[in-house]
């Protein structure tokens, strides 16, 4: 038998439930890190945990007492449920922590990426979590007092709960501000204020949008060493590569059984610019560094491929990912899941070997000095089992789900480990081709964008605040292959080079300028310290 609706339910309960509802089912990652953080040794470390829920529970009646209002309270409130509801699920089974930089790359992915992460599991946490307040909502009809008296109820239950904050706070203001400058990531656990204010702060950056567009140097030029032969370059933009997993780097399983093969100098430590592709691809190749970067600036600023075009190079970027993030905007650019060769690709994503597909043509009938970047899928997840062919399942039990916190720690790592084995073959693959064009000076770099967490510490995929995320989401493999051509006409010890790649620490920031002297490119924007080419010279 089906309920009446119109049951009807004072506007004071339904703000006290959603404050309840949300401060307690809809925070379960910041009351898991409140039992992981906080130690109770004496009375006031009782009373600051005992304050917890109040400060929680208040900052949220007030939300709820300024957003339900007639008219328009049920889909509001359906809305924040809805969102909360998610939210919930990516923080508390993923260990995401929401802030603009993650507003952002919810704004700017796209349905192949979003789809990754769909998965049953998700469905059924997100509904059995939001169908009670839905239900409330739409069950009940809120019976409102006459706008005086309920502004003045709304205002005096306010003071009321403020008042309760203010008795308590001089008993546990120190305790509240040495564990928020110790835990300052906690704000970006609080749902529903985390992203509210990640949203409003991503905007705030993207407000400028028509800004004028910056011009480095006007006067950026080629200026060739003494040789005849182009100069070929091939940037191979690496996705959601961790440095630990990397036989090269010491693991201890052989994930690089090709590369090892190969004559490349290994960049042992290098950290990333940020934790997710919308930060570190714009910003490796923007002239600024990490600290000073912003990615809503990268777009309009000339960025190092422009300067390549500018100075005389043919550039051509084939896109395999989710998008350049704008660095690619003003170059030929080639999306190979719109070429949709059969072989690699399906109808949303294509393997990475279909970025080798006519390369060899394409490096065959250059007429100018070019650099081609091959911007790959990688070890992007949660869809690891998705990045492979089949011949390249190496290490088992694997995961084959994208619900990958269902898996075993083992099935996870061993799943990612056979994307890096994958990558690995990519990567040697791409440098075999090269081989086979000694008349040119020839070269490639590769890099990954960022790492990726496996499941360590309860915290998946990548993202994560930079200042906050564990190492293996910001230490990234980085290697560099040339030809005799290039290492002669460039001057370059290269045995040094693998010595100094080997022990020294490095950056994204190192790629802008050393690229522009590797690409022997004369700008005022140039910066020798930054070079990691530096002391490993002939001349």
């Amino acid at each position: 038998m089906f309920l009446k609706k119109s049951k009807l339910i004072k506007s004071s309960s339904m703000i006290a439930f959603m404050a309840f509802y949300f401060g307690s089912v809809f925070n379960l990652s910041f009351w898991r890190f409140i039992t992981e953080k906080v130690e109770v040794s004496n009375f006031y470390d009782f009373l600051f945990a005992l304050s917890l829920p109040l400060f929680i529970f208040v900052p949220l009646w007030l939300f709820f007492s300024l957003i339900i209002i007639p008219k328009i309270y049920k889909p509001v409130l359906s809305l924040f449920v809805i969102l909360s509801g998610i939210t919930n699920y990516m923080m508390y089974k993923l260990g995401v922590y929401i802030d603009d930089s993650m507003i952002q790359n919810v704004f700017e992915t796209n349905i192949r990426e979003a789809s990754d992460l769909l998965s049953m599991n998700l469905f059924l946490f997100v509904l059995f979590s939001v169908a009670l307040p839905l239900f409330i909502i739409f069950y009940f009809d809120i019976e409102f007092k006459k706008f005086k008296s309920e502004l003045s109820f709304r205002i005096v239950s306010t003071f009321i709960l403020l008042f309760s904050l203010f008795i308590f706070a001089p008993l546990v203001y120190k305790d509240y501000a040495s564990f928020g400058r110790n835990n300052k990531q906690i704000k970006k656990l609080i749902n529903v204020f985390n992203y509210i204010h990640g949203t409003v702060k991503y905007y705030k950056k993207i407000r400028l949008e028509k800004r004028a567009f910056t011009i480095l140097d006007d006067k950026a030029k080629l200026v060739p060493n003494p040789d005849d032969v182009y100069t070929v370059f091939v940037f191979v933009l690496g996705e959601t590569a961790r440095v630990d997993n990397f036989s090269l780097n010491g693991y201890e399983k052989e994930t690089n059984p090709l590369l090892s093969k190969q004559n490349i100098a290994f960049f042992k430590n290098t950290s990333s610019c940020g934790t997710a592709t919308a930060i570190s691809v714009p910003c490796m190749f923007s002239y600024l560094n990490k600290n000073n970067f912003d990615s809503n600036d990268a777009k309009y600023t000339e960025n190092l491929l422009d300067l390549m075009k500018k100075s005389g190079y043919d550039i051509l970027w084939r896109e395999n990912d989710d998008g350049c993030k704008g660095v690619c905007d003003r170059v030929k650019t080639e999306e190979m899941v719109k070429i949709g060769n059969p072989k690699y690709c399906t109808s949303s994503y294509c393997k990475d070997e279909v970025l080798l597909d006519g390369l060899e043509d394409v490096i065959k009938n250059i007429k100018n000095d070019t650099v081609i970047v091959l911007h790959t899928m990688g070890s992007h997840g949660p869809s690891y089992h998705n990045r492979y062919p089949d011949e390249f399942k190496k290490f088992v039990p694997s995961c084959d789900t994208s619900d990958i916190q269902n898996c075993s720690k083992e099935e996870i790592v061993n799943t990612y480990d056979n994307t890096i084995l994958y990558t690995d073959f990519i990567v040697s693959s791409a440098i075999d081709i090269l081989k086979k064009f000694n008349n040119l000076e020839i070269g490639l770099i590769y890099v990954s964008d960022h790492g990726e967490s496996l499941g360590e510490n309860g915290i998946y995929l990548h993202g994560m605040p930079y200042s906050i995320a564990p190492k293996s989401q910001t230490s990234v493999p980085m290697m560099i292959w040339m030809s005799d051509n290039m290492k002669k006409y460039d001057f370059i010890n290269y045995e040094c080079l693998k010595d100094k790649a080997s022990k020294g620490q490095f950056s994204h920031d190192n790629l802008f300028h050393s690229l522009l002297w590797l690409m022997e490119i004369d700008t005022k924007i140039y910066n020798e310290d930054f070079n990691m080419f530096k002391g490993c010279l002939t001349k």
